[in-house]
């Protein structure tokens, strides 16, 4: 077993255009759920309506890169709305359920086969990423092993996600998130300061949907395809994890957070192939060995709440909501 190898795939993780998208989506999710205690389980959804949007408008009516980001952004905005008009006066358990079903919506609805000339279907959209590595300023060669494409969507999507982490943290800072978090601990003693605690649940909503649409998109430009089954319940059970792993009410947390969960996948994928390979292990093979990790993380997931609730960077204080 080359564990060298191993290790390097491991450390390759870490600053993924995967584990970028993971840790933006993420950080929508502590603005909703560490933040203003909104308990979203559709995060999921988002993140398709922004990559949907990006695609769509980019294929069908041919616009420039940057239009197809405003449309994503505004569409995650439409989707926000209409998600918590109705929705966001409901008790958190009900909340969670109406936003399972908010995400699972979105998913049927591009998968129709009425849709298929704009949606693909259950095919999806693939070719929509040339208008962004058109914008690649960096000419073909290697950079630190990578090709020029690579190393550009690592350093957008990185990028990204540091200008997002920063106006979250001074949104956090100003008077506006501590009202946010006023309304996490005790949204009727915020309601009784004169404050409209529905206006401020729906602006948080908003931003963190924005958040996951831009998600959305940098887990697909790599890819260059989006397609409905990614967009399924677990990838927001993933995000949970990311999440509680590097702690509820922080702002690096769901971004060291998704960075130990792609790396912990990956280290035990390679492990447990590498037993196999090796002779070690007969009583598993590849295809067991793939959802036996998931279920190493959920373990380790288990472990940490017991252990750590607060996660890697959490505080305590943070968890009196809980």
């Amino acid at each position: 077993m080359d564990f060298g190898f191993i290790l390097a795939s491991a450390a390759g993780e870490i600053f993924s255009p995967t584990t970028a998208a993971y840790a933006l989506a993420a950080l929508g999710l502590a603005v909703h759920f560490g933040y203003s205690g909104l308990l979203n389980f559709g995060q999921a959804g988002f993140m398709a309506v922004g990559a949907y949007g990006f695609a769509i408008s980019t294929l069908t009516f041919g616009v420039p890169f940057f239009l197809g980001l405003l449309i994503a952004i505004i569409a995650s905005s439409i989707f926000a709305l209409l998600l918590g008009i109705p929705t966001l006066r409901l008790r958190a358990d009900y909340l969670a359920i109406v936003t399972i079903a908010s995400a699972e919506i979105v998913r049927y609805i591009v998968t129709t086969n009425q849709l298929t000339s704009v949606t693909g279907s259950a095919n999806g959209l693939a070719a929509f990423e040339g208008g962004f590595y058109s914008m690649n300023p960096f000419p073909e060669g290697s950079y630190f092993g990578m090709n020029n494409r690579d190393f550009f969507i690592r350093i957008v999507g990185w990028g990204l996600v540091a200008l997002c982490c920063l106006l979250v943290w001074l949104l956090m800072r100003s008077p506006w998130g501590r009202v946010l978090k006023g309304i996490r601990e005790d949204e009727n003693a915020v309601r009784s300061l004169g404050k409209n605690v529905y206006a401020y649940k729906m602006q948080a909503l908003i931003i963190g949907g924005v958040l996951g649409a831009l998600a959305g998109m940098i887990f697909t430009l790599p890819r260059g395809a989006v397609q409905p089954a990614n967009y399924g319940t677990e990838l927001t059970f993933f995000l949970y994890t990311c999440l509680l792993l590097g702690g509820l009410g922080t702002v690096l947390g769901p971004v060291i957070g998704a960075m130990i969960f792609w790396v912990v996948l990956s280290l035990t994928q390679g492990i447990l192939y590498g037993l196999i390979e090796s002779g070690a292990v007969t009583w598993l093979n590849t295809v067991q060995a793939g959802q036996l990790r998931y279920i190493l993380v959920g373990v380790a997931l288990m472990l940490l709440m017991i252990f750590r609730p607060q996660g890697v960077f959490g505080n305590k204080k943070e968890l009196a909501f809980a």
